[in-house]
């Protein structure tokens, strides 16, 4: 015959588990719904996620202090505060952004947090202070159960409901449906708290929530803040390293996110084994992995992606996997998440806030790596590896031996010729670093040492040179500018991707337009077919400045105006003298600083004859600026025989179906001209252009200018994107 209490027991376990994860799935829903919904108002930068971000782990903190001061009163009243909060945090449903546009002169580094917190800052918190308290209730209800594994359970839902969300949601269903959806879990939600108050013991005091085992000491707590800030800050920026290099949006930015939460699921899960198995080989993989990041290999993005995911997931799972082995007693655990919330708003702080002001690099990204090396729990490989550093007299022998080691490594890296093993000998030194690694696994100090010098010979000392290189480098809020000179051009990279390369030393080379934007391009020939199109007062809109190359067609008669988000490549394209694009071709420019999409909305109707969109994320057009709304603000802004032209060139994304999508539902007429040179050198490259107009005889025109511009078929049964529905998954090139 069952047992009635222990049915009883799984039954209470039940509803406290579905609520968690019910709680918990919403939050973690809700982070890229609201940051997808800000998108066509604060532009596609990655940075916009970093301060999302932000905003999400302050107000974790705050649902934390909450559930931490409220776990001192008795448990009934608890629940009815609790609910009370909930009613007032649905003041705010259905979910959308409560301000309406970016007031003037304000940095997007306070707006978007601004923003964030007026339209879902109740909602989060009240959310937030779900999965601390759910476990205190739980410990009050069962008496013996550990809460413990309920916090793996929430982070299981937190990582199910960010996944769900790029996969599942988003594909699926409209921004407002979304929303709705969203309002009716948070109903089930308070539904569920109150079925958990059913489970609590009635006339419960005060007593039984106040805590009884012996409270943490300073350095215990301490070493929780730590534990929790070094992968939260690390997560941010693995963000920052993807979005840049790939696409500005919530398909990507959940990666990082969503294994930051998988690995609480492991830390603190039941099963120790898996665990303690990925904890025991971190070291190694932190000390490989760390050294590869910084290095970096721009030709393999995708591994570079892999590797960098890699490293972030191994690195949480020991740090949260040690939180975990220095948690406290059941009665104890609101203090101890309010610590772990406090490291990881300390880490949002330092990657999304601290990081971008003080470094003109991402050096909080090697800085984190190594943080990671020290905190991560170590134990030495073998019982012989052992012996090696508990015996003072070998001991010594070691230190000597890892010292030496290291010194021959890093001359081979810096002074040894480049024929053998790859440049400047790095194959040799890695084996070399992964060999006295395995050694030194377990013996914290050499490790340390390893640690440090990987990180240096495998690039931070060559960012160390950049940024000692007077204006080779800008950090803004959008990204890390680079310039480099040699063999006769200087060029402008953020991050992986080419923003601009000029000649120089030459008065005639300085003013011809490359890469992208060569002669035999698509913007290149619908340059040239502008006067007899347009007059020669035509009037030129151009979407991203970068070095100003465009500019170098530009007529005396013609007035062009360019649209830049960032300042700072402003000052780079204009005011440092390391680009003459504008003062040799455009002396005065008419540059527009803000988002192109909001700006664009403003300027007067049909005063451009032709725009040209190429305002690159990194490797992608801002995902706002390929919406049938935004294709609307162009055709407003064009005359009626104005030309559209759109740069889609890509390595992960094939953008055509969208741009074809788009001038079918709004009623243009596409071609594409697609050029590849013989071989990619500073003058040309290869390049994917999308004309657009709303014009018959203006298509005819460009097409009997250049034969290569070919009509545009739109994919079947693609839709067309908007402000409330979109997705990349059907254009991911997953060969490369």
């Amino acid at each position: 015959m069952a047992d009635p209490t222990e049915g009883a027991a799984r039954a209470c376990r039940f509803t406290f588990v579905v609520t968690i994860l019910t709680g918990s799935f919403l939050l973690f829903l809700v982070q890229p719904m609201v940051a997808r919904m800000a998108l066509p108002r604060l532009g596609g930068a990655p940075a916009v996620w970093n301060s999302a971000m932000l905003v999400y782990q302050t107000l974790l903190l705050g649902g934390y202090a909450y559930a931490h001061a409220l776990a001192r009163v008795r448990p009934g009243l608890q629940v009815l505060i609790h609910i009370a909060v909930l009613l007032v945090g649905a003041a705010w449903l259905p979910i959308g952004l409560a301000l309406t546009g970016s007031p003037a002169g304000v940095t997007p580094a306070l707006w978007v947090p601004w923003l964030l917190g007026a339209s879902i800052g109740p909602l989060f918190f009240a959310v937030s202070a779900q999965a601390p308290l759910v476990q205190r209730w739980f410990s009050i209800a069962s008496r013996d159960g550990d809460p413990y594994a309920l916090y793996a359970a929430s982070n299981l839902g937190s990582f199910g409901g960010l996944i769900a969300y790029p996969l599942v949601v988003e594909p699926l269903l409209a921004l407002r449906q979304q929303s709705w959806l969203w309002s009716g879990g948070y109903v089930l939600l308070i539904l569920l708290v109150i079925a958990c108050a059913f489970r609590l013991p009635r006339g419960a005091s005060a007593a039984v929530a106040r805590p009884t085992s012996v409270p943490a000491t300073r350095r215990r707590v301490l070493h929780w803040i730590a534990l929790a800030l070094v992968p939260s800050g690390l997560m941010l920026a693995t963000s920052t390293y993807i979005t840049t290099d790939i696409v500005a949006m919530p398909l990507l930015w959940v990666l990082p996110l969503g294994l930051y939460l998988l690995s609480f699921t492991i830390a603190f899960a039941a099963n120790r084994e898996i665990a303690d198995l990925l904890t025991r080989i971190a070291p190694i993989t932190i000390l490989m992995f760390g050294g590869v990041m910084i290095g970096g290999f721009n030709e393999s993005p995708l591994i570079n992606l892999t590797i960098a995911l890699t490293l972030l997931f191994m690195a949480s799972v020991a740090l949260h996997t040690q939180m975990y082995r220095l948690r406290p007693e059941p009665d104890r655990l609101t203090g101890f998440y309010l610590a772990m919330a406090f490291g990881g708003a300390l880490g949002g702080v330092f990657a999304g806030l601290v990081a971008p002001v003080v470094f003109d690099w991402t050096y909080e990204y090697p800085i984190l790596i190594f943080a990671a090396g020290l905190l991560v729990p170590q134990v030495f490989l073998t019982h012989r590896i052992r012996s090696l550093w508990t015996t003072p007299a070998k001991r010594r022998l070691a230190y000597a031996g890892v010292v030496a080691m290291l010194v021959l490594l890093a001359t081979l890296t810096f002074r040894g010729p480049a024929d053998l093993f790859g440049e400047g000998h790095q194959g040799l030194t890695f084996i070399g670093i992964a060999l006295i690694g395995v050694i030194s696994v377990g013996a914290r100090l050499s490790y340390a040492m390893i640690l440090a010098v990987t990180l240096v010979i495998f690039g931070g000392w060559r960012a160390v040179e950049l940024s000692l290189e007077q204006g080779a480098r800008t950090r803004s809020y959008f990204g890390v500018y680079t310039i480099r000179d040699g063999r006769g051009v200087r060029e402008l990279d953020h991050g992986t991707t080419v923003h601009g390369i000029q000649f120089t030393g030459s008065p005639v080379l300085e003013r011809l337009p490359t890469t992208y934007y060569a002669p035999p391009s698509g913007i290149g020939r619908a340059m040239e077919a502008l006067d007899g199109l347009y007059g020669p007062t035509a009037r030129v809109g151009v979407v991203g400045l970068g070095t100003g190359t465009l500019a170098c067609y530009a007529r005396p008669a013609q007035r062009w105006r360019f649209y830049e988000i960032d300042p700072a490549v402003v000052r780079i394209a204009r005011d440092t003298g390391q680009f003459t694009y504008l003062k040799n071709c455009l002396p005065h420019p008419d540059i527009r600083i803000g988002d192109a999409r909001i700006s664009i909305e403003a300027d007067r109707p049909a005063s451009l004859d032709l725009l040209a969109l190429d305002a690159f994320s990194s490797d992608a057009i801002p995902m706002h600026l390929m919406t049938r709304e935004a294709f609307a603000g162009y055709a407003q802004v064009l005359q009626l025989r104005g030309l559209l032209l759109v740069h889609i060139s890509n390595r992960f994304l094939d953008l055509e179906p969208v741009v074809a999508a788009a001038a079918q539902a709004g009623g243009w007429r596409a071609a594409k001209l697609y050029y590849q040179p013989e071989q990619r050198t500073p003058v040309a490259s290869p390049s994917q252009w999308i004309a657009l107009t709303r014009d018959p005889a203006t298509m005819r025109a460009l097409s009997q200018a250049d034969a290569r511009w070919v009509p545009l078929t739109p994919r079947a049964g693609f839709v067309a994107w908007t402000d409330d529905y979109s997705t990349i998954l059907p254009l991911l090139k997953w060969r490369r």
